[in-house]
């Protein structure tokens, strides 16, 4: 005899939100435990891969005194990170750069933001968010949660002289996992 037939199709998650990714990295960044137990390393930064909310990627990430990523975007994922320990600062472009077909942009005035974020704070972004982060401090560690989805499938690295952008490399997931 046949089984019977689900009345409904069963729940599928829905892909999390820049939000629900910035609710996870703050929550994630408020604990105590998990934060402590990353290891710190005084000439590089450091990292553990987390299970993200509806399968997306996370990391918890230490950053010894002046350390930062470069100029980068994260390609079509969307993103957020918060800051557990110390102080990060993010620099990014108030600006949409074309995904493809550019190795060399000048842009306009007025593009440049930056935003200090000290423990337990953080922030969310869209696609193509091109940034850097940075811990400015010549003394402290900081510790961050950071969080994307759809898992990383590249990230873009740029070079900054003044207005001029430049693409530099791409780099895909076996580079850094």
């Amino acid at each position: 005899m046949p089984s019977p037939l689900p009345t409904h199709a069963p729940a599928r998650s829905a892909a999390p939100t820049a939000a629900e990714l910035l609710d996870f990295a703050l929550r994630t960044a408020a604990d105590p435990g998990l934060v402590g137990s990353l290891p710190l390393d005084p000439e590089g930064r450091t990292w553990i891969r987390l299970d993200g909310p509806g399968g997306s990627e996370a990391w918890l990430i230490g950053w010894p005194p002046g350390t930062g990523t470069g100029w980068h975007d994260h390609a079509e994922s969307r993103g957020a990170f918060a800051t557990a320990r110390g102080r990060l600062t993010e620099r990014s472009l108030a600006v949409r750069l074309p995904s493809e077909g550019w190795r060399s942009l000048e842009l306009s005035p007025g593009v440049d933001r930056s935003r200090s974020l000290g423990a337990v704070s953080g922030r969310a972004f869209g696609e193509h968010h091109v940034h850097e982060v940075l811990n400015e401090s010549p003394s402290e560690h900081a510790v961050s949660v950071h969080a994307y989805y759809p898992p990383l499938p590249l990230i873009r690295r740029y070079g900054r002289s003044g207005p001029v952008l430049r693409l530099e490399h791409v780099e895909r997931p076996a580079d850094w996992q």
